[in-house]
């Protein structure tokens, strides 16, 4: 009995062994409490439960190695599994089969399967879980995972649709942490005009990322090439389609749409965990046609809303009381009369493209061309700004549009006549209201320039002569007196030069008192020689006292 028990031990664990690399072959079951790790051991697929509290049991896959057991993809996210009976098996058409093994019921299937030599199903590192077969290659697969994304966009997946295949790729929200079930948020790819990203709730419109300009999405807040990942955008015949891709391959990243609706990248740092590196939604102006028609958003500005120039709000009373969904209306009607033109506005996120039409190869001229000849066409701008080409025309209103002082573009919308000869007769004004007051203020300028010299100057003037009387203010000085340069004697020096005022010295008497004989005239004149007096004293011999 041992013996047996020692065997069925080493043939579960050879079978567990065997069951976790990262292939399925034909009509192998994977159960549930088994799984597949992808070959750098990043990921991992088998069945799981949200929450502790839950019973019901998902086929999904999650990281590995870094980031344990978060989920980024979920096969049956509508029909769950109430207990371990799950298992999925590989048949020989391709076709992946996920079933409840106590009543034998399909729960789960991929939706492809084509007859193939040596079909296989591998869990790829990059999290894409694919079905190929083995002589095609996996460029040629038959079904793949990163075809029906849930809540988690991957780097290198790609989002739109390919009508070779008939896919169209949207991602949904989880309708709770616990619950994996499609939420009413969807990020999706609009085709009615040229391709765009929007952010659904329901089938309300919240949030427009916008077209791609040849850069990035015109509705971006934030061009600014970084060091983690760039954007892409591909379009031809078949495949229209945007991607992610890391450019440091080392860095674990995910886009993630939370069961509340919010839209942000997440980049693993092991130290913090999952790092929230950005969000769709920074601003109040990303809420989609928040300004009505022709009106525009600039979150610098209180308040945000305001209507394009040559446009007014249709409804003044709203607006007044922030309400800004009746948009604006020209001031001067369109007639598509002779003289009507284009008005330039700069550094804008694009109108909606819905209902728009685009030509990859036109130049902008071309463009102004066509839009010139078509009265319904209401505006026209580059659709590549990275190489200047392409057409890009609206028909229609124009709605969501913001001012991006740093990411926007230009673009031309239809006036009329007279709202253009009104554009001419302000401008015509301005130049003259500088001709008068260009010269008027650089007279000023200068006059204020020399103003400041002139004091400037006194100053200094005023400084020197500061210091210049500081340095005299000696007990022994020169100072000028009508001219004259007389010398000052302190008190000692005339002691000693008169000997200490002997009678002896006395010479007699003036008008002024007595006047004395200097005894020590040289060593007087050494003394004030040696203190810098000034040239041009008097050399007398006698002082009247």
């Amino acid at each position: 009995m041992e013996v047996l028990f020692i065997l069925l031990y080493c043939f579960h664990i050879l079978f567990t062994c065997t069951i976790a690399s990262d292939t399925i072959s034909i009509n192998q079951t994977i159960r549930d409490g088994q799984t597949i790790v992808s070959a750098q051991q990043a990921f991992e697929l088998g069945f799981f439960s949200p929450s502790n509290a839950s019973h019901n049991r998902y086929l999904g896959i999650w990281y590995k190695q870094y980031a344990t057991g978060t989920v980024v993809w979920v096969a049956n996210r509508e029909t769950p599994i109430s207990n371990k009976t799950g298992e999925l098996t590989l048949n020989p058409g391709g076709l992946l089969v996920l079933r409840d093994s106590t009543t034998n019921q399909i729960i789960w299937s991929s939706d492809a399967s084509r007859e193939a030599g040596n079909v296989v199903a591998q869990l790829l590192d990059d999290s894409n879980f694919i079905v190929f077969g083995g002589e095609d290659g996996q460029e040629n697969y038959i079904w793949q995972s990163f075809d029906h994304p849930g809540n988690t966009l991957m780097p290198d997946m790609k989002f739109g649709r390919n009508l070779k295949r008939g896919i169209v790729t949207n991602y949904t929200s989880w309708k709770s942490d616990n619950d994996p079930s499609p939420g009413p948020f969807m990020i999706c790819m609009d085709f009615s005009g040229y391709p765009q990203i929007f952010q659904k709730n329901g089938d309300q419109i919240q949030y427009r990322l916008g077209s791609w300009n040849g850069l990035a999405y015109s509705g971006n807040t934030n061009n600014h090439p970084n060091p983690i990942y760039r954007n892409w955008f591909y379009m031809d015949e078949i495949e229209t389609s945007a991607v992610y891709v890391l450019r440091n391959k080392s860095v674990l990243a995910r886009l993630t749409l939370s069961p509340q609706g919010n839209m942000a990248q997440w980049n693993w740092i092991n130290t913090q965990g999952w790092f929230l590196y950005s969000s769709l939604t920074t601003d109040s102006c990303e809420r989609y046609a928040l300004c009505g028609v022709h009106g525009i958003c600039d979150i610098q500005q209180s308040p945000n809303c305001g209507c394009l120039r040559g446009f007014t709000p249709k409804r003044p009373d709203q607006w007044e009381i922030a309400d800004w969904m009746s948009g604006c209306q020209r001031e001067i009607p369109l007639d598509c009369g002779v003289g009507e033109g284009f008005r330039k506005y700069s550094f804008v996120k694009l109108p909606d493209t819905q209902q728009s039409w685009f030509d990859r190869n036109m130049s902008l001229d071309q463009c102004k061309m066509k839009c010139t000849n078509e009265c319904n066409c209401t505006a026209y701008a580059t659709l590549n700004i990275e190489q200047g080409t392409g057409c890009l025309l609206w028909y229609n209103e124009l709605i969501d549009m913001r001012t991006l002082p740093n990411n926007g573009q230009d673009i031309y919308i239809r006036m009329s006549a007279a709202a253009l000869e009104k554009d001419k007769r302000s401008s015509r004004s301005k130049k003259k209201v500088l001709a008068i007051i260009l010269p008027v203020g650089l007279g000023s300028v200068i006059l204020l320039g020399l103003c400041v010299i002139i004091i400037i100057m006194k100053k200094k003037k005023k400084k020197k002569k500061k210091k210049k009387v500081k340095e005299q203010g000696r007990s022994d000085s020169i100072v000028q007196k009508d001219g004259v340069d007389v010398p000052l004697f302190n008190q000692s020096t005339l002691s000693v030069a008169t000997n200490n005022f002997s009678t002896d010295n006395k010479l007699g008497e003036g008008g002024f008192g007595p006047v004395y004989k200097i005894l020590a005239l040289q060593e007087a004149l050494e003394e004030m020689r040696q203190k810098q007096t000034p040239k041009g004293w008097l050399e007398h011999s006698e002082i009247s006292l």
